[in-house]
């Protein structure tokens, strides 16, 4: 689960992790409103407006602007609002700017220069430990860095049974170049955002760009933060952050079903129980001349309701020219997934697109039989072969 930058700015606080203060705003007089406020607070007329989408880029896009004054910030934060931002990461539709946050600024003039850094943490799956990823070169062209100075990217592996080391944390140091009290100050930092990122069992967390400040404090100044979404139920809290309004709605459809659902572009919709069926199904609708349209997998409890759901949602996307459903009957029997396609068919009334139906394991006879007599314009496939031959020749 994703969440926005201010709530992953909140949950950094919470494990005592510098950060660059702030509040949102969700209209122009609450942006002039919050501004006032960090004036009192920081005592700078100066502050930053940025745009609260799940996305990163948003400096490129217009998303990240800097105010001198309480009113400017009401002016941009009325330019943003509304708006409908384009980064690198949203694609060209971009994503509807809905929220602000008004931060305060960090970038301020004292006995040394600013500087910007690139921190993250992920597991890294090979190994079963985590990862401390880096760079002395932050802030919004760190794309850039990975690709053409690669030598300029560092990393540090965790092991989870010992955690972050205090050596490790030096290493790090030295490598982006600190000295004096930037140096202690990162002793401090990455401690806490490793307890934040072990603490709120997160999948990924990237700070970019991390700041030493003119008076040499280390503070967050970005934060994206990504939640394993198999451990929420330990966290409430971090669940409520949600906002699905950032996310798919046929995903958001789906998920209220139980259904695990990916959007790709071809035009085969897939239906099927099983992470490694799903994938191996994927290869036959490739090997057959299309491509798959999604990824589906109604789980081991497929019945007409989820069937039903799952044509529903593979409909919505006017791309698919056809439906295949491969079901093995291990957990679920599969005259039972055939009665759900021939109750699931007869309830939405009309399915525009070729449906191919191959299920094999408990019961593949009697499900053959029910597909076969139901009338409906169903194709049954029994072998792996038999569907890839019958997508061929929907599709031609």
């Amino acid at each position: 689960m994703n969440v926005h930058e201010f709530q992953g700015k909140s949950v950094l606080k919470a494990y005592n992790v510098d950060i660059q203060e702030g509040f949102v705003a969700e209209t122009p007089d609450q942006a002039v409103m919050v501004a006032r406020q960090l004036k009192e607070l920081f005592g700078s007329d100066f502050c930053v407006v940025k745009a609260q989408i799940h996305a990163g880029g948003r400096g490129k896009g217009g998303g990240v602007k800097l105010a001198k004054s309480a009113e400017e910030a009401g002016q941009l934060a009325q330019k943003m609002l509304g708006m409908q931002l384009v980064t690198p990461q949203t694609g060209p539709e971009g994503k509807k700017v809905k929220r602000v946050l008004i931060a305060q600024d960090v970038y301020y003039k004292g006995q040394t220069e600013p500087k910007e850094f690139y921190i993250s943490m992920l597991l890294d799956r090979n190994t079963g430990k985590y990862i401390f990823m880096y760079s002395p070169d932050g802030g919004m062209s760190i794309e850039e860095v990975a690709e053409r100075t690669p030598e300029r990217i560092f990393t540090e592996t965790i092991d989870p049974s010992s955690g972050l080391q205090p050596f490790q944390a030096r290493n790090i140091a030295f490598n982006l170049g600190l000295t004096g009290e930037a140096w202690k100050s990162m002793q401090r930092f990455l401690p806490a955002v490793y307890e934040a990122f072990m603490g709120c069992d997160a999948q990924l967390l990237e700070i970019n760009p991390v700041l030493k400040t003119s008076d040499d404090r280390i503070i967050a100044v970005d934060c994206k933060l990504v939640l394993d979404d198999n451990a929420l139920y330990r966290h409430p809290d971090l669940a409520a952050m949600r906002d699905v309004d950032e996310e798919d709605p046929v995903e958001v459809e789906a998920g209220s079903h139980n259904l695990n659902f990916v959007k790709l572009d071809g035009n085969v919709g897939c239906m099927v129980n099983g992470a490694g069926l799903a994938m191996a199904t994927m290869d036959i609708i490739k090997l057959s001349g299309g491509a798959p349209a999604n990824f589906l997998d109604v789980g081991g409890g497929a019945n007409p309701k989820t069937v039903e759901a799952g044509f529903r949602i593979i409909l919505k996307d006017p791309a698919v020219k056809a439906i295949l459903i491969n079901i093995f009957g291990g957990i679920v029997r599969c005259d039972r997934v055939a009665n759900g396609v021939v109750e699931a068919y007869k309830s939405i009334g009309s399915i525009s697109v070729p449906v191919i139906v191959r299920l094999q394991g408990t019961n593949a006879e009697e499900a053959k039989l029910i597909i076969d007599n139901s009338g409906l314009e169903v194709f049954s496939a029994i072998s792996f072969r038999d569907a890839a031959d019958l997508v061929r020749k929907v599709l031609n």
